[in-house]
């Protein structure tokens, strides 16, 4: 089951089994993805390391994870991007940095507790039924269930795991991706970032070019046009103060920045969302 918004917004819930595992290989641009496995040994390669997941535990992956499956039983799969949720706006209810997503130097691992399972089977179920509703309050519901269920598991696992201080290159491209989530309105140069991570710009765009992902630029400036499109699509702001609020203070700048992007101006693009 999928569904889809207004300005892209994404979220996937499936049962997944071996006759379907290669949803767990597909990737989704700015997506990020949790697993409830329902069954004991479940191998799954993820990012070249093997993990046997037992029943009952949830993993969290971001958009930089590879994931292959070996042997899985059945799965509860939940995969939503930015634009459905955007996780910085609700850092003090799931603590997303350094516990569920981004920031976190091992594979965040959750096991959930038999005392437990009777919220996350009635949040699954409510799940289920919300994603077969077509009013205009189905997104507001789907937001909320998510928000509940991402705070069950940050609860769990800030209870159960010690985190751990050696960070990989994977590790700091989602340190990165939190810190630009965090100060995309005001801060949009690579060296700025870099400065924060404590690397050298070139060190930084050496990492992302190791693993083929977009460049550091590139991720600042699909966060920008990320909050400019939900503003332009849900907002009755100005032009003018859009501009500001993603961080120019020249609305000719923003509009040449807009139109580059996407390929239409911003006032186009206001003017289509109907």
């Amino acid at each position: 089951m999928k569904f889809l918004g207004g300005i892209a917004e994404y979220l996937q819930l499936e049962i997944i089994t071996s006759k379907n595992s290669m949803i767990l290989s597909e990737r989704l641009e700015s997506s990020l993805t949790v697993l409830w496995f329902q069954e004991n040994n479940n191998i799954l390669v993820i990012d070249g390391k093997a993990y046997n997941f037992k029943q009952n535990e949830i993993v969290f992956l971001t958009e930089f994870h590879n994931v292959k499956a070996k042997s899985i039983g059945t799965i509860r799969f939940l995969r939503f991007n930015r634009p459905f949720y955007c996780i910085l706006d609700h850092d003090m209810e799931v603590g997303c940095k350094g516990v569920l997503f981004f920031g976190a130097s091992q594979l965040p691992i959750v096991k959930v507790p038999e005392c437990e399972c009777n919220k996350f089977e009635t949040l699954w179920e409510m799940f289920s039924i919300e994603m077969k509703s077509t009013d205009n309050l189905q997104i507001s519901m789907l937001q909320m269930m998510l928000k509940r269920y991402l705070i069950l598991c940050a609860r769990l696992y800030k209870q159960q795991v010690n985190y751990p201080v050696e960070k990989g290159d994977s590790d700091i491209i989602r340190e990165f991706n939190f810190l630009v989530e965090q100060h995309f309105k005001s801060i949009h140069s690579v060296s700025e970032y870099a400065s924060l991570l404590y690397k050298s710009p070139k060190t930084l765009s050496n990492i992302f070019s190791k693993i083929g992902s977009k460049s550091p630029l590139q991720f600042i400036q699909e966060r920008k046009m990320l909050e400019a499109r939900r503003l332009l699509y849900y907002s009755s702001m100005s032009i003018k103060e859009i501009a500001y609020e993603v961080g120019y203070d020249d609305i000719q700048a923003f509009s040449r920045f807009f139109k580059k992007q996407e390929g239409i101006s911003p006032s186009q693009y206001k003017e289509n969302r109907a």
